[in-house]
């Protein structure tokens, strides 16, 4: 979700070009409310679209309904002016050889940089679809296999080349930004979030350290006064620490309350990276309390949709956005269905272990912290970060057509997510799981030969390897084990899918 926290007239001005920078459909947007008796904001916005097009949904939340709204049509923004510019835009087939011997090798991503799937099959001679991306730090072009470029299937409808896409498409890596400094907004929303993701891919859920983060300095007085709210609505919140990678304060809000309304809330997760540590606690809380909402709304009962959604909505979104199993992972589906299942005493018991757990703490005081400025400044602070570490910035623009509205995809090659869900790895989340000295350690190993018959290759360049010493291996099936039924953690299905074919079935 972008950044909104301006004052009214901005916000309103961005709502407004963000809506009018939609694609051609009805737009249906409204504050849920009554899901959770401690409420922030949170906003709805769906587009039914026109026949033969694919419809968007998208949350936002703050402590405004106003900032909830942008954050909403930002979110939406960024998924639809992505279709609009790539589905149509044509796609370059080649393999990585051969488009390095066409176009020199500066001039093209190695995908191994770009965390495959341990095990995949991806060799230098298979055919790819490529997209080129911009360089932030110098304009230069680079390209950048598709299926990283993309953000949704509806980005590209002609789907994959012949072997197949070299993993699932995700969202990671959007931003979007309207007004003043809109590309400046959208670039340093889209690294924050890519910045987050590899900060605690490793770190939290399944994998969580129990690392609790003691707000022994917190001067915000609004985030102060949510904390007040959520205890007196006897919901149980911690923030706890991911990383400090980059000097980046990486940090994320769990926590349960004495009687959930819907099980599946005590689920909820906020999440944030930031180089001020209080705007990343900020929005790490509201992200929260947001989600607690947004669970209960997207996986919860249909009668409790009817009833915090204006008359009919559920009748126009189903009937514009059909239930589509296709389109559904059935690993999240399922795992959804399950949880469904449990009340909130079998969630949280689930969740003890790992997402709840408190083992040791470290001081917010003690944690790094920058402050910033404007977009530009919070741009510039963090792409010489990345550019310190040795890290290239490449950005795919999507604005609207009078230039009002911006939407951008980041990629960073180096930087990873995806490794507990679809087993994407690379050469920074080897060197964090050896590095794991707890009932963790073990998923991966370095040598010339795996541990055991089973264990997936991991893609690495040859600079890499020699880095780490030799080949790396990732132990698939024990990362498998480890996520086991926290799965909807890591994927969710789609907004009422789990309900709906619920419903279905009955």
């Amino acid at each position: 979700m972008p950044d909104v926290a301006q004052d009214l007239p901005v916000l309103e001005a961005a709502a407004a070009a963000y809506r009018a920078a939609l694609p051609p459909g009805e737009v249906e947007e409204f504050p849920v409310r009554g899901l959770d008796p401690v409420e922030c904001a949170v906003w709805s916005v769906t587009l039914h679209p026109e026949a033969g097009s694919p419809g968007a949904g998208g949350h936002g939340y703050g402590q405004t309904e106003q900032e909830a709204r942008v954050g909403a049509l930002g979110e939406m923004t960024e998924v639809t002016r992505s279709a609009a510019t790539l589905a149509p835009q044509p796609r370059t087939t080649a393999s990585y050889a051969e488009l390095v011997r066409r176009e020199g090798r500066d001039r093209v991503v190695d995908p191994r940089t770009l965390c495959l799937e341990a095990g995949s099959a991806y060799d230098d001679d298979r055919p790819l679809s490529w997209w080129p991306m911009t360089r932030l730090a110098d304009g230069s072009s680079a390209w950048v296999p598709a299926e990283f470029v993309a953000s949704t299937d509806a980005d590209v409808p002609a789907g994959p080349p012949a072997p197949g896409w070299l993993t699932t498409i995700i969202s990671n890596g959007l931003g979007a930004g309207a007004g003043a400094q809109a590309r400046e907004r959208a670039v340093g929303h889209a690294l924050l979030e890519l910045l987050q993701r590899d900060g605690n891919g490793l770190s939290f859920r399944a994998m969580d350290r129990g690392v609790v983060v003691d707000l022994d300095e917190l001067a915000d007085p609004g985030v102060r006064a949510l904390l007040d709210q959520l205890a007196a609505g006897g919901v149980d919140v911690v923030v706890k620490l991911a990383s400090t990678d980059f000097g980046i304060c990486d940090v994320y809000a769990v926590g349960t309350g004495a009687d959930e309304h819907n099980p599946v809330m005590a689920t909820a997760c906020g999440e944030a990276a930031h180089p001020d540590r209080e705007r990343a606690v900020r929005k790490a809380l509201l992200e929260f309390v947001a989600a607690r909402t947004r669970k209960a709304f997207t996986h919860g009962p249909l009668d409790a949709v009817r009833a915090a959604a204006p008359p009919g909505y559920l009748e126009r979104y189903t009937a514009s956005t059909p239930l589509d199993r296709s389109a559904e992972e059935d690993r999240a589906l399922s795992a959804m269905l399950a949880w469904t299942d449990l009340d909130v005493s079998a969630l949280r018991d689930l969740l003890s272990s790992t997402v709840l757990s408190r083992r040791t703490s470290v001081a917010l005081s003690a944690l790094p912290t920058t402050t910033v400025g404007d977009s530009a400044d919070l741009l510039a602070d963090v792409s010489e970060r990345l550019r310190a570490a040795g890290l290239d910035v490449l950005v795919a623009d999507f604005p609207s057509p009078d230039g009002s509205v911006h939407a951008v995809k980041a990629v960073v090659p180096g930087l990873e997510v995806e490794t507990m869900s679809y087993g994407r790895i690379g050469e920074r989340g080897v060197r964090r799981l050896l590095d794991r000295d707890d009932d963790r350690a073990g998923m991966v190993a370095v040598g010339s030969a795996p541990p055991a018959p089973g264990w997936a290759p991991v893609h690495l360049t040859a600079e890499a390897q020699e880095r780490l010493g030799g080949p790396a291996w990732l132990d698939r099936e024990r990362v498998d084990a480890v996520v086991g039924a926290l799965y909807p953690l890591y994927r969710e299905p789609g907004r009422h899918a789990a309900p709906l074919l619920r419903a279905a079935r009955a």
